[in-house]
């Protein structure tokens, strides 16, 4: 029977990326159950490892068996690597409130923002981090990273993926996170690459 990871998180978009990853090496990812009912813990630590850990921990009292919890964002150089581990903050950190837009999402407020900071600045390059922790009965077990490198166009393309994607361009396809297939996101998932390296640590756990 293949063993379940409980994520602690309800994003369509990173329990696909995590599933994926994990089904590759036999085992499965599922919803921490009830995980809407349960108070978030402050993610104040100054590195996605951090934050990854603090969640981990936090979350694994509530659930048996092992909890992976991730913190992830965008680092762009030209920024001195912000937005950072404030990526899904990163305009309202900022006051940032972008003028005859009317009402508009957070990923899209942050998008703007973005793009109002690197304005006149030639050099984009970028890269999507993701950290990852394993715990189990509040002990952290296992840590990981992954990355994908890309660049922050000027404005942005595609539907499909969700935060900085719209932005976030890949040369070795030509096309923006937002643009590419699943297959092709499958392959290059920050988070996906995170959990591939998670599980070999994992394998030894249960072994």
């Amino acid at each position: 029977m293949p063993v379940t990871l409980y994520a602690a998180t309800t994003n369509p978009g990173k329990l696909r990326d995590f599933s994926v990853a994990a089904s590759e090496g036999g085992f499965t990812v599922a919803p921490l159950p009830d995980l809407n009912e349960i108070s978030a813990p402050a993610e104040n630590e100054p590195t996605f490892a951090g934050n990854a850990r603090l969640k981990a921990q936090y979350y694994s009292g509530f659930a048996p068996g092992f909890v992976l919890a991730d913190d992830s964002g965008l680092e762009v150089d030209a920024l001195g690597g912000e937005p950072g581990v404030r990526s899904a903050r990163f305009a309202e950190d900022a006051g940032y409130v972008p003028r005859g837009t009317g009402e508009i999402s957070i990923d899209a407020r942050n998008n703007l923002y973005l793009l109002s900071r690197l304005r006149g600045i030639a050099l984009r390059t970028a890269r999507y981090r993701c950290a990852l922790a394993l715990a189990r009965d509040r002990e952290v077990l296992l840590t990981a990273e992954g990355f994908v490198d890309g660049e922050i166009l000027t404005s942005p393309r595609g539907t499909g993926g969700f935060g900085y994607d719209p932005l976030f361009f890949l040369p070795q396809f030509r096309l923006t996170m937002a643009e590419i297939s699943l297959e092709q996101k499958n392959a290059v998932s920050h988070r996906g690459r995170a959990l591939r390296a998670l599980l070999p640590g994992l394998r030894k756990l249960i072994s």
